[in-house]
């Protein structure tokens, strides 16, 4: 006797047991557990960034000089951007910054740790010693590079003067400052460099180097077709961090140049210091810190989209 489909389909229906659909991925146990490590991070830039960035953006909507009550001023502080020379001024300054001590301490960084790489004996002492001036505050070096430019008795002199050269007065010169503040930063910092892209090329693999050795490769063709690429990960977060860094250049200006002379070494954040704490106009030096702001993030952007093009990630 045939039996109709109509008349098996509630048997079938009752006796398979209800499928639980699985929970949302945000309420899995691995989720829970990796919110419960994040969460002293976020609390931390939910404080210390996210809020003075929200507070910057209420303030630069105020007057208000820290001894009276604000008063509202609506985006009168960002139109006093425009006719303002001496933040143009600090811009220009803090871009010639960026642009010439980013790539000199990328190059020295990158110089080092090939020189270490190529199998250094005692290579700790030596990553140790070089790492040292990263390692040690900027305002203890700045003084230390201080004594090193002074014109008639410094060592950066008597150096030049060996080779018959006559060395400017640096740190008051128009022309010889902002270069002095960046050849003492890049001796700072290329030490944070030469240890991620020492890192990195410790983590290519070998085999990729006799293989190119074997087919008769030069050293050049090596480094250009096996090194960049497999390094460029390393080298796309040193140019990241490097860049942002450089636009908030601040400690070493003040001491050793206090931003002169006149406003040749005056970097942006240098002025948002002098407006906020100097001048107490607080609502102008946040309009000119979200500006910064916005600078920072629009590059930052623009690295990233080229990222996909420059960096090649070994999956």
């Amino acid at each position: 006797m045939a039996i109709s489909t109509t008349d098996t389909a509630p048997v079938t229906t009752a006796s398979a047991p209800a499928k639980q659909a699985p929970p949302p991925r945000w309420r899995s146990r691995e989720a829970l557990t990796a919110w419960l490590f994040i969460l002293p991070s976020l609390i931390g830039f939910l404080i210390f960034t996210a809020g003075p960035v929200v507070a910057a953006g209420v303030i630069s909507l105020l007057n208000w000089n820290l001894f009276s009550a604000p008063t509202w001023a609506g985006l009168h502080n960002f139109a006093r951007l425009g006719p303002d020379p001496t933040f143009w001024s600090a811009l220009g300054s803090t871009a010639y910054f960026t642009l010439v001590s980013v790539p000199l301490t990328i190059l020295v960084s990158l110089a080092l740790a090939l020189l270490l790489n190529q199998g250094v004996k005692r290579i700790a002492i030596f990553r140790s010693l070089l790492l040292l001036p990263y390692a040690t505050i900027t305002v203890a070096v700045a003084f230390v590079w201080i004594w090193l430019y002074i014109p008639h008795d410094g060592l950066v002199n008597a150096v030049l003067g060996w080779f018959g050269i006559n060395g400017p007065a640096w740190l008051i010169s128009d022309t010889w400052a902002m270069p002095a503040l960046i050849l003492m930063s890049v001796w700072k910092s290329f030490g944070f460099g030469m240890v991620v892209f020492l890192a990195g090329l410790q983590a290519i693999p070998q085999q990729l180097y006799e293989s190119a050795r074997v087919d008769g490769t030069s050293p050049w063709k090596s480094f250009r077709h096996i090194t960049l690429p497999m390094l460029s990960p390393a080298l796309f977060f040193v140019i990241v961090t490097s860049v942002i860094g450089s636009f908030q250049v601040f400690d070493q200006a003040l001491i050793m140049t206090n931003g002169g002379p006149g406003t040749r070494t005056t970097t942006l954040v240098m002025y948002i210091y002098r407006t906020g704490f100097e001048n107490y106009d607080q609502g102008y030096a946040a309009a000119q810190s979200l500006v910064l702001f916005a600078f920072i993030i629009l590059i930052t952007a623009a690295q990233f989209m080229f990222q996909r093009k420059l960096v090649h990630y070994d999956n």
